[in-house]
């Protein structure tokens, strides 16, 4: 994954997803919830390459990014909550996708969660 359409198609795998764009920013998208319109994914291009932030525990977070180099403390987000993964080529799809997915579970409607928990 190197490009904001290849970020964008990963978001939109998960059901519930669409992307925007609210600012007046076009470097900026933002995929959401259509259920809770909360933000699981900013997409954006920083210092030459397609940057990620999502959602994150914190001491997951803290755990991928002494794992990666890629995995930073989020940009322009709350460095506790958020990373960023910058799209260089240095991390697999398959090493990825789990991290948007946990962004997109800690961002889902709660009712969604508890059904989640209960499976």
């Amino acid at each position: 994954m190197l490009t904001r359409d290849e970020a964008i198609e990963a978001c939109l795998r998960f059901e519930d997803s669409f992307e925007d764009y609210p600012f007046k920013d076009p470097n900026w998208t933002i995929m959401r919830h259509k259920s809770n319109n909360k933000m699981f994914a900013a997409i954006y291009e920083h210092c030459g390459r397609i940057w990620i932030n999502l959602k994150a525990e914190p001491m997951t977070g803290d755990f991928w990014k002494n794992v990666f180099p890629a995995v930073v403390p989020a940009y322009h987000m709350n460095k506790e909550h958020w990373i960023s993964v910058i799209l260089d080529g240095t991390m697999s799809d398959d090493e990825i996708i789990p991290l948007i997915e946990d962004s997109f579970l800690l961002t889902m409607p709660k009712k969604n969660k508890t059904m989640q928990e209960n499976r």
